[in-house]
């Protein structure tokens, strides 16, 4: 059953309402936003670490004055929760199979996908499960290569070869207030164009949901880079329109994972922002412009 929240985001550059919903998928309450034309191409926006649907706070109106857009909550972030009584793994691989059932019971048989961070391997996983559903790819700071990964995955690298509790321990830190607002604010060259409720917001859903899924989740990254060979096959096999549009001073996924893209879809375009892991919060508008310029060109109506 989905529900509807009573709140919409409106203006006068916003002429499309907002609508704030939940629906039970596999014993997950999962939370999403919804505006646009229901006849619409549609565009699924999968949000990563340190965030959630709220990152998309401002593109969703723009985007869904031509498009139905769909950013859900990931289990494990923002208002997205587990019914009490369910047991529910904290894997991208479970991640990737509540996304899917999702995109079933809204009825999204083809779908563009924006992708960043924890969102990227998810979206991964239904491209490469399903490759006809995907119409199209935008990827801000969401990695696709081994070559993406910056130094400071250090600490996950030795946790995933190890997965001892010292180690699982060690990446405690990641997920504390401090370090989730330095990723918001590294490599920012103006850091008053950071809206302080994003991290905050972010910081409030691991208290209120707990430490242990990210935990979970950071020793399955793992798993990921385990995925790779199969979509680089399928970048090869099906060359979809792909857009990396990339925050160049991102002190995670640095710039050489966005050029990589063209290695396997020679087709892809790459561009990079001055600004760091969270582009869309700096560069929120030229993403936007961005987006639909390629959108419109690849995705048919």
């Amino acid at each position: 059953m989905i529900t509807d929240n009573p709140l919409t985001a409106t203006a006068t550059d916003r002429p499309q309402q907002v609508h704030y919903r939940s629906v039970d998928i596999r014993g997950v309450s999962l939370f999403y936003r919804e505006a646009g034309p229901s006849d619409a191409p549609s565009v699924l926006l999968l949000h990563g670490f340190g965030a959630s649907s709220h990152m998309f706070r401002e593109l969703i109106p723009v985007l869904a004055k031509r498009y139905h857009v769909v950013a859900p909550d990931l289990p494990g972030f923002g208002q997205t929760t587990v019914q009490p009584g369910v047991e529910f793994g904290y894997t991208f691989d479970n991640l990737a199979s509540v996304i899917d059932a999702f995109t079933v019971e809204k009825g999204l048989d083809r779908y563009a996908i924006y992708v960043f961070d924890y969102g990227a391997p998810v979206g991964w996983r239904l491209a490469v499960a399903k490759p006809c559903k995907v119409t199209a790819i935008v990827s801000q700071n969401g990695n696709a290569y081994e070559e993406g990964l910056s130094e400071g995955w250090a600490d996950m690298r030795k946790a995933w070869n190890a997965p001892t509790a010292e180690n699982r321990e060690a990446l405690r830190q990641f997920n504390t207030p401090d370090m989730i607002k330095w990723q918001y604010t590294h490599g920012v060259q103006d850091t008053s164009l950071i809206a302080p409720e994003s991290y905050q917001l972010a910081s409030a859903a691991i208290e209120r949901i707990g430490v242990e899924p990210q935990m979970d989740l950071l020793l399955d990254y793992g798993s990921n880079l385990k995925q790779y060979p199969h979509l680089h096959a399928f970048f090869r096999q099906h060359r979809p329109p792909t857009l990396a549009i990339w925050g160049r001073n991102d002190p995670f996924f640095i710039p050489a994972g966005a050029d990589a893209f063209k290695r396997d879809n020679p087709n892809a375009e790459v561009r990079f922002l001055d600004t760091g892991h969270f582009a869309i919060e700096t560069h929120g508008g030229e993403i936007a412009t961005s987006m639909l310029e390629f959108l419109d060109r690849h995705v048919e109506r």
